[in-house]
Formats: C-alpha cells, sequence, structure tokens
C-alpha cells in the first residue's frame, strides 16, 4: 500500500506554521522525530524532550538526504535559512515543535474514515488495548500503539502510522497531569473511549483519586458526537462518569446491569502445568436481544481481573461490528505484553509471575489476589519494590498493601525501595510474622528468593517501573528458568 504523501502545504496547515523555505513541489512519505532511523523520504520534527533537543540533530538528518523540517522558529537564524535554501529543503517554522507533532497526527488521522479506539484507565491500558487490537483484527487489518508509546510522542507516532490499508486503529493513552489526556483525545479523535478503571496512580502530579477521575474523564470530551465510551460498570468512579457523560455510554462489569456481562469466573490450568497453561475462564453475556445471547471465554492469561480487560474489548469489538465468534477468537488469540502478568516455570518447579512493568495501588492488589488463587496449597511469595509517583499518600498506600497482602494469605514478602518498611509494617499489623518479611536490594533479593522457592511455589514480581523489578526476574531467569 503507497503510503499517504505529504506536501508544504499539508505541512503548514496542519501546524499553522510558516514557510521558510522550499515550494509545493516537496513530498514526503513521513513523520519522524528520531535522526536514528529517520528515512530520507521523511520530515524531520525537532521536538525538545526532556533530555535531548532535536534541533541538535538538523545537521545529522540534513547531511542523510531528508529535506523536510518542521522547526521552532526561535532555534534557527538567517544562517541556518540559507543553508537549508542552498540544500533544497522545505522547511516550516511553529512556536512548539511537539504540539505541531500532535497537530500534524490530527491532521493525519482526520485522512482516514476508520473507527478509532482510544483507551485509558488507572490499571489495565495496555492489556485491553492489545485485548481490543486482536478482537478487531479477527476483522479488519488494525494498527495499534506498540511498547509504551502513550504520551505527547507516542500516541501522535503511532498515528502518523496509519496508511490506506488499515481498517481500524487501537491507541492506548497514559498521563500524569491534567490536560493530558484532554490533548491527546483531542489529537486521537476516537470514535469510541474505554476507560479502563481510576485507582489511586499519579497522585503526585493529580493529588487525589476526585482528580484522577476528572483526568481521565477528559477523554469523554473528545470523543465523536456520534461515538460512545465505554466504562467500568464495577467501578464507582465509571458509574459517576458515565451519568455526566455527554457521549452514549456502555458499561462492562460482573454487575447485573452491566451491557457487557462477565459470569461463572475462573482459573483455568491445564492438567500439565508444565506447558504454562494458565488462563481464566468466564462466560460473556452479550446486550439483551443480542445473538448469540452468551458464549464462553477462555483468555490465556491468569487474574480474574483481567476479565475486566476483556469484557471491555468484546465491547469495542461488537460496537465495531465483530462477531461473537471472532471476539472469542480475539481474546484467545491475546498475548500478554513482557512485564504484565507473564507467567513462568522455572527448572525447580516454582512458578514466576512477571508483573514488573509497572504498579500502583490498585494493579497490586489484584496481582497480590491472583498470586493467592493461583498457589492452591504452595507458598505464596511476593517480591515487591516501591509504588511510585504517589505523593504524600505514599507511605499510607504502601502499608495497605502490607494489609492486603498479609489479609490476602501471601506467605512472605521480599521487599526493596524506601517504603518497604511502610508495607512490612502493614503485613505485621495485620498479623504476618516479623520473620516472614524480608527487606534489601534487589540482588540479594533474588538470591534469597532461590534459595526459598521449592517446587509448586507461586512467586509474583512487582513494582514502578523506574524501580527496576525485572531485574529480580532477570536474576532469577539466569540462573533458573527455562526458555
Amino acid at each position: 500500500m503507497a503510503p499517504v504523501l505529504w506536501t508544504m502545504a499539508d505541512m503548514m496547515h496542519a501546524t499553522g506554521g510558516e514557510s521558510l523555505c522550499g515550494g509545493d513541489s516537496c513530498l514526503f512519505e513521513g513523520v519522524s522525530i528520531d535522526s536514528r532511523t529517520i528515512s530520507s523520504k521523511d520530515i524531520f520534527v525537532a521536538v525538545r524532550g526532556a533530555t535531548h533537543d532535536g534541533h541538535a540533530f538538523i545537521p545529522q538528518v540534513t547531511a542523510s538526504s531528508v529535506k523536510g523540517l518542521v522547526v521552532d522558529r526561535r532555534m534557527v537564524g538567517g544562517d541556518d535559512i540559507a543553508s537549508f535554501k542552498k540544500a533544497g529543503i522545505c522547511c516550516v517554522a511553529v512556536k512548539d515543535t511537539i504540539r505541531a507533532l500532535g497537530d500534524m497526527a490530527a491532521f493525519h488521522r482526520q485522512r482516514f474514515q476508520i473507527p478509532v479506539v482510544a483507551i485509558t484507565g488507572s490499571n489495565g491500558k495496555t492489556s485491553t488495548k492489545e485485548m481490543t487490537a486482536s478482537v478487531l483484527a479477527q476483522k479488519y487489518k488494525t494498527l495499534k500503539t506498540t511498547g509504551n508509546l502513550n504520551n505527547e510522542f507516542g500516541v501522535p507516532l503511532t498515528l502518523l502510522r496509519l496508511d490506506g490499508s488499515h481498517q481500524a486503529a487501537v491507541v492506548e493513552m497514559g498521563m500524569n497531569h491534567p490536560g493530558e489526556i484532554r490533548r491527546l483525545s483531542e489529537i486521537c479523535q476516537p470514535d469510541v473511549g474505554i476507560i479502563t478503571n481510576i485507582a489511586p496512580a499519579h497522585l503526585e502530579g493529580l493529588g487525589s483519586l476526585e482528580n484522577v477521575m476528572a483526568a481521565k474523564g477528559e477523554l469523554i470530551e473528545n470523543i465523536k458526537e456520534s461515538g460512545v465510551v465505554i466504562l467500568n460498570g464495577d467501578d464507582p468512579c465509571g458509574l459517576r462518569l458515565g451519568a455526566t457523560a455527554n457521549r452514549r455510554v456502555v458499561y462492562f462489569g460482573q454487575g447485573k446491569d452491566a451491557d457487557f456481562r462477565g459470569i461463572a469466573i475462573e482459573n483455568d490450568i491445564e492438567a500439565d502445568i508444565s506447558t504454562n497453561g494458565f488462563g481464566t475462564r468466564f462466560t460473556l453475556v452479550f446486550p439483551s436481544g443480542s445473538i448469540p445471547a452468551k458464549i464462553q471465554i477462555k483468555i490465556p492469561v491468569p487474574g480474574q481481573f483481567m476479565v475486566s480487560n476483556a469484557l471491555a474489548a468484546a465491547a469495542a469489538g461488537y460496537l465495531a461490528g465483530v462477531s461473537a465468534q471472532e471476539i472469542r477468537a480475539g481474546i484467545k488469540a491475546f498475548s500478554p505484553v513482557h512485564g504484565r502478568m507473564d507467567v513462568r516455570k522455572s527448572r525447580r518447579g516454582f512458578f514466576i509471575i512477571d508483573d514488573s512493568y509497572n504498579a500502583n495501588p490498585g494493579s497490586m492488589e489484584a496481582a497480590i489476589k491472583t498470586l493467592v488463587s493461583l498457589k492452591g496449597a504452595q507458598k505464596a511469595v511476593l517480591a515487591a519494590g516501591d509504588m511510585r509517583e504517589l505523593g504524600p499518600d505514599s507511605e499510607r498506600l504502601h502499608e495497605g498493601i502490607g494489609r492486603v497482602a498479609a489479609q490476602s494469605g501471601v506467605d512472605l514478602l521480599f521487599l526493596t525501595g524506601e517504603f518497604a518498611p511502610a508495607v512490612k509494617k502493614g503485613a505485621v499489623s495485620q498479623g504476618m510474622a516479623g520473620d516472614r518479611v524480608i527487606i534489601g536490594e534487589k540482588p540479594d533479593l533474588a538470591a534469597k528468593l532461590l534459595e526459598t522457592l521449592s517446587p509448586g511455589d507461586w512467586v509474583l514480581v512487582k513494582g514502578s517501573r523506574s524501580v527496576g523489578m525485572e531485574t529480580v526476574v532477570q536474576l532469577l531467569s539466569e540462573t533458573d528458568i527455562t526458555t
């Protein structure tokens, strides 16, 4: 499929910028912000990030035959413009190159009359995005967010990958401050918006759960008037957002009033557990009047909280005209993202749940409950690092995780980080013996875990991204995990 081309007029119309040099004869095939991977047929947008300024790489990209530039007007002088003209470069100047990147993505999105699903929420965004894309892909060629490209750079770069072959798009949107979801959804112009749930996360930048709800709710503002918002009917904040939404609302959940309901939920572990045949089974009940009325679903990942993600994905697929059988096939084809409820079995016969990619109180509690539900008569061990960006409530919320772990039946805690003592305090307050809580650095914890775990035991490894709990998984893997 041939790319949708960009002209100088497109660049100026999209960004509202001014032409410094070049004319209508300029044609480009794509947009990039990375001097290392840019094609000579791309436009280079010189964004200014936290650690790098794209303007510093302009000489490098122009030397590699790139002929299109979007720059900050304050960052180029007369000599620069003269050299651009001499090299036959088309250059547009703007006030803010990050905003220009988003504006170009919004312009590009408008070129395609395809359904766009935008997904945000405190927990489960990535899994829901992957499931939704897998469901839609059963019927449509679907573009999806890759990796962690869910911010002011990643969302535009995802949409700028759209070409004439795509029939649907699924875009993940993250945030840590007010206004971010508003801007990202403004760029996406979604037909369908999904808010997975609202939980204490990014409190350092948002201050309260109420503010988190308001920030996530910004998504609803930019859903198309004919569009739909899909909300969690089991979440009080989801119900509150739905009550004030000015768009059609569809609910998913386990309650009897949910439009897409999950019932008869159970863990599913194959008899030959050595095959890592872990999953979750449930019955999906469709809205009244649907044919079929319900179907059996298997998610190839453990954790009853994954049912919520699957229900949201099913709702998006149903609204896009995907059949019940295709929805089932799409959820069955879902693969967990690395570091998110990724289960492995060691040579010694114990199991690791690698959920090290990120953590907040809601996701931590859900993962702990999954750990305990899988352990059977064996030990359940939590290896946890700090949950970051919780602000003044950090100590209290970490204590709460300790209480949840003790109350849920976790047998041992292996903790690292600034708030490890707070987690221990919470666990001990609920009756866990102090000698069942080990605090230390990650390499020491990994070594002690290998000494402690027996065949059939389960260990959950989890913490915020910046804490690097994947180190513990890697140390265990290098020592003891089959690949």
